[in-house]
């Protein structure tokens, strides 16, 4: 009778301990399920977009930004990357900024660098992202379409950074560049007397989307 007694608490246990069990299990996947549901969508106007270009032999950065960006054809996604995929931009070359204190930095920019190429008015493109999740933009500047890979920055689930490096020989901008590197001479002169504006940009854009 003893034995009875000890063999039904122990089952009695054994059923508890399995139900519980089987409770953790239930919340667990009812949290992996909230934590993936939803969907993003990119933030129209909170792009920003930013560049830093080069002068002098050292490589001294002189940094600007456009204050307009034109975001088209976005869409919603299971994932950040997937609501990205496929957006495009535009960008007037007339929201130049860099913060100059004499006024006269972007209106030669504007006429000695923009204005040496095909349709100045703006530069646009395309956001794409790979079936391995890397990400890349297509920009078209100069009457022609080149590719710049991407590094990304997740800062959080709904705000990304985006970095790249933008090699003007490859739109075609190299006489764009001389012209430039012509008007401003002088500021663009080192210490070892060479006045040189490099073809290398570096490229930033900040990026924020909502989770629905």
């Amino acid at each position: 009778m003893k034995n009875l007694k000890l063999i039904a608490v122990g089952m009695i246990l054994i059923t508890a301990i399995g139900c519980k069990d089987a409770k953790k299990t239930e919340e667990k996947a009812t949290d992996e399920v909230t934590a993936t549901t939803g969907t993003f969508t990119v933030i129209n106007d909170s792009t920003k977009v930013g560049f830093t270009a080069y002068k002098t032999t050292d490589k001294v950065a002189v940094g600007g930004q456009f204050k307009t960006i034109t975001l088209t054809e976005t869409k919603e996604g299971k994932t950040a990357f997937e609501a990205l995929n496929g957006t495009k931009f535009s960008i007037p070359v007339s929201s130049l900024f860099t913060n100059d204190a004499s006024g006269t930095r972007d209106p030669k920019i504007l006429k000695f660098f923009f204005g040496m190429m095909k349709d100045t008015d703006m530069i646009t493109g395309e956001f794409k992202v790979a079936a391995d999740n890397t990400c890349s933009i297509d920009v078209t500047l100069n009457g022609k379409t080149a590719n710049i890979p991407l590094k990304d920055t997740m800062n959080s689930d709904t705000n990304y950074a985006f970095d790249g490096v933008m090699n003007l020989e490859n739109w075609d901008a190299l006489g764009a560049i001389a012209s430039i590197n012509k008007a401003c001479e002088a500021l663009h002169t080192g210490k070892d007397g060479v006045s040189k504006t490099w073809s290398e940009v570096a490229v930033h854009a900040d990026i924020q989307l909502a989770k629905n």
